[in-house]
């Protein structure tokens, strides 16, 4: 029997608190509110859960050094939210539609992306990394917040076709500022669509801390549009997978969107183009750093005599294999030539674009000769 599908956090006081289900030490704690959603959850589940973000890690470490050797153009670090990005994203169906961010890296992971995928857009050789069908991904949204509109537009879609399907949008702390955002919150809620807002609250949006984005939970927005919300511990890769089981639950149920916003931390810079040094203090850095979600995990593990060498392991070498895929993969890139950017513009030719084809090959061949 599913546990009840009823709104988690509705007044300030339910705000105050952030849902935990595993404490930085290790240590279960009981939640009334959310253990339910993952009773089924056992050492093997964990285990996996394990190796998923020590793999993401790996991931982000290599994209990372991709672009600082010069083989990408921008990389966004998705290090210290590995347990919001994987605990949600093993919560989906496969049949749900996600809408992401730049820096879900994670979500198209636990979506059966491929080496390449992670690496081809940052390398700018095709506009979206992955095939947005094959994984039921949209492309990464580089616009701030744009992507919680086309989730919305699905979802109502979803309405329209009586489909058995959620649509899924995640953002930072910082788009929670921006008129898409707020706009989308608004049309979700008038229509009942079935759509599952998750903010990833990392703390600081560029280099703009939390507190000026929000002097209040951002949690505590959603209710005001009639939307459910919960506030989970985003290190707390349990926690963060009950949450979504929630959401998903309440969306599918047909009782319209929900809302969690993932308290975590950006323990990297915003992108590779960003130096964290000039505005973030060392201290509240190293204070993350105690509360880091692999960590977490593992001493869980331990406690519960589940943690062997095997495992971590295996765990190590599976990630530095991804790792030599995604390099190997990116450093086998092949460029395609210039006028290829007018393939599949339109299902069928005409005179327009044959005669902006044109017009580019010419400016093109002006550059001839140049050294």
């Amino acid at each position: 029997m599913s546990p009840q599908v009823t709104p988690i956090a509705d007044t300030a006081q339910d705000l105050e608190l952030t849902e935990r289900m595993i404490a930085p030490d290790g240590q279960r704690v009981a939640n009334p509110r959310l253990d339910a959603f993952v009773d089924d959850v056992d050492a093997e589940q964990l285990r996996a859960l394990h190796r998923d973000m020590v793999i993401l890690r790996r991931i982000d470490a290599e994209g990372v050094a991709l672009q600082r050797q010069g083989q990408l153009g921008l990389w966004a670090p998705c290090q210290g939210q590995e347990a919001t990005q994987i605990g949600t994203a093993r919560a989906l169906a496969a049949r749900d539609y996600v809408f992401p961010s730049y820096r879900e890296t994670g979500v198209i992971y636990a979506r059966g992306a491929e080496p390449g995928d992670y690496v081809r857009m940052w390398r700018g050789e095709e506009g979206a990394g992955h095939d947005p069908e094959a994984l039921r991904v949209a492309p990464l949204q580089i616009i701030i917040g744009a992507q919680t509109l086309h989730a919305v537009g699905y979802g109502l879609g979803i309405l329209h076709d009586e489909a058995d399907e959620v649509a899924v949008t995640y953002f930072g702390d910082g788009a929670t500022s921006q008129g898409d955002v707020n706009e989308a919150m608004i049309f979700a809620a008038s229509y009942g669509a079935p759509v599952v807002f998750v903010c990833q609250n990392n703390h600081w949006a560029i280099s703009e801390p939390v507190s000026v984005q929000s002097a209040y939970p951002i949690a505590g927005r959603a209710p005001g549009f009639g939307i459910p919300s919960v506030r989970v511990d985003g290190n707390d890769v349990l926690a963060c997978m009950a949450a979504m089981r929630w959401a998903l639950a309440h969306a599918r149920a047909g009782k319209g969107p929900a809302y969690i916003e993932a308290v975590t931390y950006r323990m990297g810079p915003h992108t590779t183009a960003d130096d964290p040094t000039r505005y973030r203090p060392q201290a509240e850095l190293d204070d993350w750093r105690r509360r880091d979600p692999i960590s977490r995990l593992e001493e869980h593990l331990r406690d519960l005599g589940e943690l062997g060498d095997d495992h971590l392991a295996a765990t190590q070498a599976a990630a530095d294999e991804i790792a030599r895929e995604m390099r190997a993969e990116c450093l086998g890139m092949v460029t395609r030539p210039p006028l290829a950017v007018f393939d599949g513009v339109y299902a069928e030719p005409h005179s327009g674009l044959d005669r902006q084809r044109d017009e580019y090959a010419a400016h093109l061949a002006s550059f001839e000769g140049e050294v």
